[in-house]
């Protein structure tokens, strides 16, 4: 059997799980009074539209029981399961490693990469047919099989009433995919995410003219959640960017999917102080344009994202659909290979204002936004390398066949400060990522 590209970085055998160690960590009551720890803080009132409502507050009402220090992956994920709906925190020590097993260990017996490359070769399937028939004892439905393994072991799925929170500067998860399900009130701060990477990617043929190769796990999903505070977190591909992947059927051998999706009617979530990093699709809010998506996410998807760093990332910072999303103070940085940031889509009500944007020399400043369908947008107040630029007209001017509207449907209410568009850069660069709270 043969594999291309997969990594190996064991960290022992996928069955047993670690024993948690608890951590004698006190109440909030125990620090000095004008400082709280870290673990134990909550989003600020007004800070983004997670501040809505009840608020988000995590585990910051755990007691001692429920405060556990993790260093691997069964660990964190017995973490995850102990303790029933109770407030509980996680304190992430040190950069645990999710992928297990190299790629080889979770395909199925009989699955050979060479075989499938050969059974689904245009030239010998066709263009017009996709692969969802195959049978389980084909090339394909082993391939299914053997990614049914990858998916149980690198999932990691987090409880209502959780605080995710990284020690020092070298937290966090490589290869992990943080599934925030149909819970409320859940903090996750100062965790460095290395993209998981899909070990057996599907093949397409109908997807777009040329076909496609199509792969699994976000860094982090938002599915069904509300109350969320992502916070001074990074994102990258790490030791494995796009860059490195090879071709096959003329299609880059697409191994990740995004950082950061929000989809099937989350609501009320706060994205502050991150770095998202050296990427392609980054960050869905909303991920479907069908009837039946539309029924869960209209009304929905409330999404505020602010001080974030977006650097040398090659679209979807954020692509938007339906949600209410409230984007400020953010500084964009790219470089070859830039598509475009904001994605307006159906029914999107996107607000992006004070925020400022480093293009290289070459980019058009008009491809900042791409327009998918007609949709709400206020863009007002933006700098772009330094000039204010008023992004919906220079859109227009540059790419006059998808021309866009200035509207609003909303005005952000729920931002605790706002900073002058030009001094973005310098706070952003100061403040944004992992290792830097506190």
């Amino acid at each position: 059997m043969r594999i291309p590209n997969c990594h190996a970085r064991a960290i022992g055998a996928l069955a047993g799980c670690t024993a948690l160690v608890l951590a004698a960590t006190g109440t909030a009551a125990a620090h000095p009074a004008t400082r709280t720890a870290p673990e134990r803080q909550v989003l600020a009132t007004g800070d983004g539209w997670a501040s809505a409502g009840t608020g988000t507050t995590g585990g910051a009402a755990a007691d001692a029981a429920h405060v556990y220090t993790v260093k691997t992956w069964d660990a964190f994920k017995a973490a995850l399961a102990a303790g029933g709906s109770a407030p509980r925190i996680i304190k992430v020590v040190g950069a645990i490693d999710a992928d297990g097993p190299n790629c080889t260990a979770f395909a199925a017996d009989g699955y050979d990469f060479a075989g499938y490359l050969a059974t689904y070769d245009p030239e010998v399937w066709g263009r017009t047919k996709n692969l969802d028939a195959e049978p389980a004892a084909s090339q394909e439905g082993l391939r299914r099989a053997s990614e049914a393994r990858q998916d149980a072991y690198i999932k990691a799925f987090v409880p209502a009433n959780t605080t995710i929170i990284g020690v020092g500067k070298d937290a966090g998860f490589k290869g992990a995919s943080l599934q925030v399900k149909g819970v409320d009130n859940v903090i996750v701060r100062n965790l460095t995410f290395e993209s998981p990477l899909d070990c057996f990617p599907q093949w397409d043929p109908t997807d777009d003219v040329d076909g496609n190769w199509n792969s699994e796990y976000d860094s982090a999903v938002l599915y069904g959640a509300t109350h969320i505070w992502m916070d001074h977190n990074t994102f990258t591909d790490g030791d494995y960017p796009d860059s490195d992947l090879p071709y096959y059927f003329g299609r880059i051998y697409e191994r990740h999917d995004g950082e950061l999706d929000i989809v099937k009617g989350s609501d009320h979530v706060t994205a502050s102080w991150n770095v998202f990093a050296d990427h392609d699709k980054t960050i869905l809010v909303g991920n479907g344009d069908s009837d039946a998506t539309a029924a869960i996410d209209r009304g929905h998807l409330k999404v505020t994202f602010h001080h974030n760093l977006f650097s040398n990332l090659v679209e979807r910072a954020p692509r938007v659909r339906f949600g209410q999303v409230d984007s400020y103070n953010n500084h964009f940085v790219a470089e070859d290979g830039y598509l475009y940031s904001y994605g307006i889509g159906l029914e999107s009500q996107l607000v992006a204002e004070h925020n400022a944007f480093t293009l290289p020399e070459g980019a058009r400043a008009g491809s900042i936004l791409k327009k998918w369908n007609e949709s709400t947008l206020s863009a007002a107040d933006n700098y772009v390398n330094g000039k204010r630029t008023d992004l919906i007209a220079v859109h227009n001017a540059q790419i006059p066949a998808e021309t866009l509207t200035a509207a609003t449907t909303w005005t952000p209410t729920l931002r605790t400060k706002v900073d002058p568009a030009k001094d973005v850069p310098r706070l952003v660069g100061r403040g944004a990522g992992a290792g830097r709270i506190g």
